[in-house]
């Protein structure tokens, strides 16, 4: 069942009515193919018209929209015999991040990202993509181990922020991510991070100091969220439209402010509209990204990072 925001009302009420019609003309035999076009038609319309103009807090809202593909729906479309590798060799494993040996149209690579779930039970277990110590410390093994066996890292960015709970903070929350973005930088194998979602703070810049760094169309990327940077602000957390206009998280703001590099196009009406077209095109793209890649040396990939990240701003 199709899972409509708050700024989608006008278009899940043609949608609505376009079903309840199809179903009388099934149940009575009745044509009325013209008048289900028509309807069909005016929903296309109003679904561009709506997407092309979507405001920063909207896409935001379109960017958390539970329908979206998450990491193991990316790995089961994109890549061929992925190989999950667990645990930081010290405490845990977090299955708010997982990661693991994989090929992407023949070209090996370490694929990682953050999972949030996609149902209560599987979202608990996740954590909601919010990683703890032992995940960024699982990243950063991962890394080391792709950087020894010069394998390309893609690691695919969707999490609200770095779980900032008391536990987290006790084993080290703050020095593990900073030690995830020092591993980053430090690659001398090419580095293509993607923000598929979310890109929350400290907790998404640990997975993304990248060679390149591509979003999806309708992602967000923040220092913040709206909502506490309006509750910071404003002491309101009603105020985290306003926020997310003044932040500039879009994906079109970020190239501008060369934090990205490239924007993954998604299906009209979003991601979790099309998934399977919203990952086919980030197939293509990575392979392309790949490839460009290949012919940079260590000493061209750690320059080019440490320009990109100093350019920035």
């Amino acid at each position: 069942m199709q899972t409509y925001l708050e700024f989608e009302k006008p278009i899940a009420e043609l949608e609505t009515r376009v079903a309840e019609l199809r179903e009388t003309a099934t149940a009575s035999d009745i044509d009325i193919e013209a008048e289900v076009a028509k309807l069909e038609a005016k929903s296309t319309k109003l679904l561009k018209e709506t997407y092309s103009r979507l405001t920063p807090w909207q896409k935001t809202q379109v960017a958390r929209h539970p329908d979206r593909p998450h990491f193991k729906d990316f790995v089961g479309a994109i890549a061929e015999d992925f190989t999950p590798l667990a645990g930081d060799r010290a405490f845990a494993d977090d299955p708010a991040i997982i990661g693991g040996l994989a090929k992407i149209d023949g070209r090996r690579v370490m694929l990682l990202g953050h999972e949030k779930g996609d149902d209560t039970a599987s979202r608990l277990k996740h954590n909601f993509g919010m990683a703890k110590p032992e995940g960024y410390r699982k990243a950063i093994r991962l890394m080391q181990l792709a950087d020894r066996f010069g394998l390309p890292v893609i690691t695919l960015v969707d999490t609200p922020g770095a779980f900032p709970g008391v536990q987290a903070e006790e084993r080290g929350q703050a020095e593990a991510i900073a030690r995830s973005t020092e591993q980053c930088l430090d690659l001398k194998v090419p580095l293509i991070a993607v923000i598929v979602g979310e890109g929350g703070s400290g907790g998404a810049v640990a997975l993304a100091a990248a060679n390149r760094v591509l979003m999806f169309e309708h992602a967000v990327y923040s220092v913040i969220s709206p909502e506490g940077c309006a509750s910071i602000l404003w002491r309101t957390a009603d105020k985290a439209a306003d926020a997310a206009e003044a932040m500039k998280i879009t994906a079109f703001d970020l190239q501008a402010l060369g934090v990205v590099d490239r924007i993954v196009d998604e299906p009209l009406g979003g991601a979790h509209r099309q998934p399977e077209a919203a990952m086919g095109k980030l197939k293509e793209t990575l392979i392309e990204e790949l490839d460009g890649c290949s012919a940079l040396g260590p000493k061209e990939l750690l320059a080019q990072r440490r320009a990109k990240f100093l350019a920035v701003g």
